[in-house]
């Protein structure tokens, strides 16, 4: 009779649901280069304040259609006629803020693009170029924020961004693989 196959780990706050388990299976952690993918992450962790992770994943499809693709080129182009648009979507988190900080950051981005060559260039100076490893071994070890997500956050208000603290700059270093973030007895750790 052969053995039965041991069930992998994975970081104890994907494991209650499939779409949240997927996510972190497929995507959490995994380095993003794609500007595109980036302004989706700022974007959606943008979303996340005050709420859960899974909340936002709920939406995201909803979100990505809401958001012409998150074409931040588009984005930027959003009116006052769009933002309404956007407050009578029931598919994603229908807040005035967060809404007009989309909007607003994608035309930052913009200015990012056009100064780096790629927002991709400037967003991971603040690792310098490459995955921070910290060798986790339990969520509780997981900081809200460090030093990278505090200057990331610094200068990301400085140029205008909005709905970018620390904490939410440290979620999107975490989404977009700068930090590996996944404890040292989930199978994705060694896997990125």
């Amino acid at each position: 009779m052969a053995k039965e196959a041991k069930p992998q780990r994975r970081c104890m706050w994907a494991d209650n649901n499939p779409l949240m388990a997927e996510y972190h299976d497929k995507e959490w952690g995994v380095p993003v280069h794609d500007d595109k993918k980036l302004f989706e992450f700022l974007t959606l962790e943008g979303a996340q304040a005050g709420l859960t992770w899974q909340t936002v994943l709920n939406r995201r499809e909803n979100y990505r259609k809401a958001f012409s693709g998150f074409d931040a080129a588009k984005v930027a182009r959003y009116n006052s006629k769009d933002a309404m648009r956007l407050l009578q979507d029931i598919g994603i988190i229908r807040n005035r803020l967060k809404i007009s900080a989309t909007i607003l950051n994608a035309k930052k981005f913009l200015k990012i693009q056009e100064e780096f060559g790629s927002f991709d260039a400037y967003i991971w100076q603040f690792s310098d170029g490459k995955q921070i490893d910290p060798k986790y071994t339990s969520l509780k070890a997981i900081p809200a924020t460090t030093r990278e997500s505090d200057a990331m956050s610094k200068d990301l208000i400085e140029r205008g961004f909005k709905f970018v603290g620390s904490t939410i700059c440290y979620a999107f270093m975490q989404a977009i693989g700068m930090t590996n973030d996944h404890t040292l007895n989930c199978f994705r750790h060694s896997q990125i």
